[in-house]
């Protein structure tokens, strides 16, 4: 599930290739990313970005992490076609591309803008790249533009990174996320996968 604010009045999906970054900055791999924005929030000062784009759920990736192999390359996610369908309970679809070749800025400029002496990332980092699309399809009031619903279907899919499909439901709502690094550390440790 994705989760978007009860109060919030105007929503959208952001398709999003998502790279992977190695400790060392080196770009590893690549996935697919939903990075919910609450357009009307978001809107009303740069200082409520935190509310707009933080919430329960709010920013998805997947379905799978594929690294980078003689078969896949950091050529390929530059040349990645990404696809956004959106189905609605009511009826409603919608539908849209973008292309990562019309991107603004390199995926490496963007990794090596975001890693360095001015940040470090001991365990590596995801970086979402952005994405060309922003629904403008009327839903709801004429002239208002896209919103999501509770219980649409979102679908974002690429040839070579499959599809990532979320639920839309209200951010507190969704089962809140619980287990972090030290359950996953413990959880390791139980099952005698950690080697000192």
């Amino acid at each position: 599930d994705v989760g978007v604010l009860a109060e919030s009045q105007w929503n959208n999906p952001e398709p999003e290739v998502v790279i992977v970054v190695a400790s060392d900055g080196q770009i590893v791999g690549a996935t697919l990313g939903n990075d919910v924005n609450l357009r009307d929030i978001e809107g009303r000062s740069a200082l409520l970005l935190g509310r707009a784009k933080d919430n329960n759920a709010s920013a998805s990736v997947g379905p799978l992490l594929r690294l980078f192999d003689e078969g896949f390359s950091l050529d390929d996610v530059r040349r990645e076609t990404v696809s956004l369908s959106v189905s609605g309970e009511d009826g409603f679809a919608m539908s849209a591309e973008s292309h990562m070749q019309q991107i603004s800025r390199d995926p490496a400029d963007l990794a090596a803008q975001a890693s360095g002496a001015h940040h470090q990332y001991p365990d590596g980092f995801v970086l979402y790249l952005g994405t060309m699309f922003a629904p403008t399809d009327d839903r709801g009031e004429a002239g208002r533009g896209f919103t999501h619903h509770v219980g649409d279907v979102v679908t974002i899919a690429s040839s070579r990174l499959g599809s990532l499909v979320n639920r839309v439901q209200h951010a507190e709502s969704i089962a809140p996320w619980s287990f972090g690094i030290a359950d996953l550390m413990t959880n390791l440790a139980r099952r005698e996968l950690l080697q000192v």
